[in-house]
């Protein structure tokens, strides 16, 4: 299904968790099977796509657009200010020199809703956690 997806498509967006069937489902070879230009959008998990692949997909011209939220190397890049500094991560460096690539910095946590049930579900394991342990010391 994935690949007919693949060879059909003109946007695909990724929203998979990674795991060990999801690490770098984008690669050369998926890529390939690819309409050319195709617009893809990471918004999953930075390992879901292989950078170094989907770099030669926009050079070629296979990918015509890409977009990330996330990145496979972000640790230490987002939330803090590095205009100073000399970025080290080439594959970074690569894809913030084309003009078909737009990068955002790991933003989907940070909506008042998302922000909302993040406190809500931690009240929510503290009230629980607190009745687990009032049982277990009655």
């Amino acid at each position: 299904m994935l690949d007919s997806l693949c060879k059909q498509s003109d946007i695909i967006t990724l929203h998979a968790p990674l795991n060990a069937k999801t690490h770098h489902l984008i690669d050369e070879d998926r890529i390939a099977d690819m309409k050319k230009g195709v617009m893809l959008i990471n918004a999953g998990r930075g390992g879901l796509v292989k950078t170094h692949d989907v770099i030669n997909g926009l050079k070629s011209g296979q990918i015509g657009y890409f977009g990330m939220d996330v990145y496979e190397e972000e640790k230490g890049l987002y939330f803090e200010d590095h205009s100073e500094d000399i970025l080290q991560d080439d594959a970074m460096a690569r894809l913030l020199t084309l003009r078909n690539v737009l990068i955002s910095s790991h933003q989907a946590f940070l909506t008042d809703t998302a922000l909302e049930n993040i406190s809500k579900i931690t009240f929510d394991n503290l009230e629980c956690m607190e009745k687990e342990i009032l049982v277990i010391t009655k």
